[in-house]
């Protein structure tokens, strides 16, 4: 796993060795960043990324500019890996925050404009994140949530949803706050 573009382009994220974690692959965050590059400006803005694992989808963030981004997951091992990276790379904006996601989300206040979560696929949670986050208005005005799933998963009813685009077998759905 390497960053795709920006400060940190090329450089790889240590050697991954974390129990249940499904790390997004370059093939598929690259793609992702195509689509939102051409929807968004990446400076100055607030990320969240939720169900962090490795952080490579915050720490992609960052690199690009963005001013800061919150890594929010419940294993001790994943936010330990993320905060080594932190570390080794100098990165002063990157907020990392142990916590179930759901619990994190009833007590957050804060407005992000855009916000990512990759549960397990497995999960049951998908539908209580969206929930979360546009009951308790998280995004900022024409703020984006982008969930990565499987390709059983669909969100299409969803009122706030936007599109769907697949990289391979990882498919994002984007919901965008609406006005």
């Amino acid at each position: 796993m390497r960053i795709i573009s920006g400060q940190f382009k090329g450089r790889k994220l240590l050697p991954v060795n974390l129990k249940n974690t499904r790390p997004t692959t370059d093939f598929a965050r690259e793609g992702l960043f195509n689509i939102l590059r051409s929807r968004l400006d990446f400076d100055d803005m607030d990320i969240l990324d939720l169900y962090s694992g490795t952080g490579a989808i915050a720490l992609e963030f960052i690199s690009r500019g963005c001013q800061s981004a919150v890594a929010v997951d419940n294993q001790v091992q994943s936010v330990k890996y993320i905060a080594k990276t932190k570390d080794l790379w100098g990165i002063e904006n990157l907020e990392i925050i142990k916590s179930d996601v759901l619990k994190y989300l009833k007590k957050c206040h804060s407005k992000f404009d855009l916000i990512f979560a990759d549960p397990p696929y497995e999960s049951k949670d998908y539908s209580n994140i969206i929930d979360f986050v546009f009951e308790k208005e998280l995004l900022k005005e024409d703020g984006f949530l982008v969930v990565e799933h499987d390709k059983r998963t669909k969100f299409e009813s969803s009122v706030d949803f936007e599109f769907q685009r697949s990289f391979g077998n990882v498919n994002f759905s984007i919901f965008r706050q609406s006005n």
